[in-house]
């Protein structure tokens, strides 16, 4: 695609009222699934007709977006991976083909731990031809800044050379535990180089900034967290699906799918979200 990518305006109120419509549409569902932690919405994993065509990929008109991508490739670690069921559902439902390579303890382009992601990224990209990737900063980028933005411009010349374009999506705050503390200071500078290096490439590259989602504190209820703090349920999923799309349509002109069409499918079934506690 290669489509010039500009800052832009505020969402239009056309697309709030979409993210609106998602809490509504959820709420008034049967509670038979997964409630996320601090959150009081409900979204059944019950099937309806809506979902299943969804789930069959088919565009909320009948027909593939005009001026959207056609083909996105979505990467990320196992936050990534919990939003990727939703993701999918909202991009199939739009008329977009998706694929997911988000990785559980791992997916990320920074230092040695990037090593299957780099083997594996230009076959995925050879074979799936995607004209846009969407990566989202990962909580193992761990590295210096200069590291760091070392690894995202060799990340948008492997993408731009495959002729897609580059999101880079920061990562929702989450709950800092032993395991990450030392890498405090790398996973706060991170989002950081990854901006950097997007404004350097204005037409082919671009920082999405997921705190207009999700705000700086992991601990309060607008993260829409799991119960372990760090990954979301389907709740937070789906409302992370309903701003991407938005993004999406300020960058490139792409109307996403009513999220009632998409919001209930069997997406909210995944395994993923049994293994978090999403019940």
């Amino acid at each position: 695609m290669n489509s010039k990518i500009t800052s832009s305006p505020r969402p239009r109120p056309a697309r709030r009222v979409a993210r609106y419509a998602l809490v509504a549409v959820a709420a008034a569902l049967p509670l038979t699934a997964c409630q996320d932690s601090g959150t009081g919405v409900e979204v059944s994993a019950d099937d309806s007709a809506a979902a299943d065509a969804s789930e069959g990929g088919k565009a909320s008109d009948g027909g593939e977006q005009e001026g959207g991508p056609q083909r996105l490739l979505w990467m990320g670690d196992s936050i990534g991976e919990a939003q990727a069921p939703a993701l999918g559902a909202a991009m199939k439902a739009g008329g977009v083909e998706f694929k997911s390579v988000a990785a559980a303890g791992g997916g990320g382009v920074v230092g040695e731990i990037a090593a299957p992601t780099w083997d594996r990224l230009p076959k995925t990209l050879k074979s799936f031809e995607p004209d846009v990737v969407a990566y989202q900063v990962t909580t193992y980028d761990w590295g210096t800044p200069a590291e760091q933005r070392a690894a995202y411009e060799r990340l948008v010349k492997t993408v731009n050379e495959a002729g897609a374009d580059l999101l880079l999506v920061s990562a929702p705050p989450f709950k800092i535990d032993d395991f990450y503390k030392p890498h405090r200071a790398e996973i706060e500078s991170a989002p950081r180089s990854a901006k950097s290096v997007a404004e350097e490439h204005p037409d082919t590259a671009g920082f999405l900034d997921a705190s207009a989602l999700w705000g700086d504190d992991g601990g309060a209820q607008k993260a829409q967290r799991s119960k372990d703090g760090i990954h979301s349920c389907q709740q937070g999923s789906a409302a992370f699906a309903v701003w991407f799309g938005e993004e999406l349509e300020k960058r490139y002109g792409f109307a996403p799918a009513a999220a009632e069409e998409w919001a209930t499918g069997t997406w909210t079934g995944e395994k993923v979200y049994s293994r978090l506690g999403c019940e």
